[in-house]
């Protein structure tokens, strides 16, 4: 009963942190500490205990070489960012889908997927297509919300296809293997682009004015005069920077899957050609330490999240408020669908408020043993847990994702409406939905590749 009630309590103050605005990290922290206290005695020599188990959880945690495997696979997208490859990519892929209707979206989908395989980050995508993409499609007339949706919406392909951050952090939560987990990711995000890009493509046929049909030439020039000029990729430029990125996903991510790195290590590898393809490009000394700075203020964060997890997880089983849990929902007579369902439903509740590396922070360890006991494979759960925990970031009022859009595309449009952003957002947000059904039925979608190369 003592345990029960003390499980109770730090849930509450958990929750009770988070609401008043408490940073996620403190609030699992001081949740840790309180919870260590009240299971050893609840006296003074009871913080002898949290002391030492602050310390020993942190010594651990930091010193993991694969902790490492964040900044350095971070590094390698932020290089990759700086150097302007992905604009040339963009601007090259859109010149080859000339006659194709909605080609400016369908490009940022394209763009985002490939871009994808080296960022770990779907704000880093977000961001970036919002300045790449948008003055493009705002050139051509194209209806702004439906533009935007665009942009959002297959921003999430940097958290699913690999290297991914998420994917990262559910493999050390979970103690599955990040390379499996990778392979996982690569079926279902390209899927997923798949599904976004005949959304547009339909759209685009069904109502033309979205996607700036019938604008005079008069209008063009006024739109290119108000966006200014749009530097155009040559043939060369487009090559070079298209051979730079398959160089780099086929030396990591096929490095890591035939045996050769360490995802740590591969990790190293991508961050290290990156770095050669951006001196190639013409990065100065300056943005490389600017890239590395912004790296690390980044990853400092997550890296702390990271520790204060580890601390609640060993709370968690202190208490026995995971089995508890765990209990609760085995023994609810329900469907494994229907738990599923359950389990889903609350990562969209919590993307309302937090964003999704909390939200992985705060369930995966009680969820994913529930999901293996119910017979669902761990490597395709986690596949369905980091879509359902990157639609979080759609779900308003708080959804991360359209905030950094809304963020970079001030200088653009100013005044546009956030709800706007959302409600653009909501289509791409259902195919989501519709690819997590898919492989909750279809497992193999998400299996394939990491039974094929393990």
């Amino acid at each position: 009963m003592f345990e029960a009630s003390t499980a109770i309590i730090l849930v509450i103050s958990l929750i009770g942190l988070v609401a008043i605005g408490v940073h996620i990290a403190i609030a699992l922290g001081i949740t840790s500490a309180l919870g260590i206290w009240m299971v050893t005695g609840a006296d003074m020599n009871a913080f002898h205990t949290v002391q030492s188990m602050l310390a020993a959880t942190a010594y651990e945690a930091i010193r993991a070489y694969v902790f490492a495997v964040i900044p350095l696979f971070m590094l390698m997208g932020e290089f990759m960012g700086r150097s302007g490859t992905v604009t040339d990519v963009y601007r090259g892929i859109n010149r080859l889908l000339k006659k194709i209707p909605g080609r400016l979206a369908i490009a940022t989908v394209l763009g985002n997927a490939l871009f994808s395989f080296v960022t770990g980050v779907s704000i880093a995508s977000a961001a970036a297509f919002s300045r790449i993409a948008y003055p493009e499609m705002k050139r051509y007339n194209y209806d702004k919300g439906f533009a935007l949706g665009a942009i959002a919406g297959s921003s999430c392909l940097g958290m699913l296809i690999p290297p991914s951050v998420l994917m990262i952090v559910w493999g050390i939560l979970t103690e599955q293997s990040i390379g499996q987990i990778f392979a996982a990711g690569v079926l279902p995000g390209l899927l997923l682009a798949v599904m976004f890009i005949i959304y547009v493509f339909i759209r685009a046929l069904m109502s033309p004015g979205l996607v700036g049909a019938g604008m005079s030439a008069a209008e063009k020039a006024e739109r290119a005069e108000e966006v200014g000029d749009i530097e155009e990729v040559s043939t060369g430029q487009f090559i070079v920077s298209l051979c730079g990125i398959l160089l780099v996903v086929i030396a990591v991510l096929g490095g890591i899957w035939f045996g050769i790195f360490t995802p740590t290590e591969g990790a190293g590898a991508g961050a290290f050609i990156a770095l050669m393809l951006a001196l190639i490009k013409g990065l100065r000394f300056r943005e490389i330490i600017d890239s590395i700075l912004s790296v690390g203020r980044t990853s400092a964060p997550i890296l702390l999240l990271l520790v204060t997890a580890a601390l609640y997880s060993r709370t968690l089983a202190m208490t026995g408020m995971a089995n508890a849990i765990e209990g609760l929902f085995l023994g609810s007579g329900m469907a494994p669908w229907m738990i599923i369902t359950v389990m889903v439903l609350i990562w969209f509740a919590l993307g309302m408020i937090i964003d999704s590396i909390s939200i992985m922070l705060l369930t995966a360890a009680i969820f994913a043993p529930i999901a293996t006991k119910l017979g669902f494979d761990p490597i395709a759960f986690a596949i369905v847990a980091i879509i359902a925990i990157e639609a979080g970031l759609y779900t308003p009022p708080f959804g991360l994702l359209v905030y950094t859009v809304k963020s970079a595309i001030q200088e653009f449009e100013p005044d546009m409406n956030v709800m706007t952003i959302f409600k653009s957002s909501t289509p791409y947000w259902i195919i989501m939905l519709l690819a997590m059904v898919m492989i909750i039925n279809f497992p193999q979608i998400a299996t394939y590749l990491p039974r094929l190369l393990f």
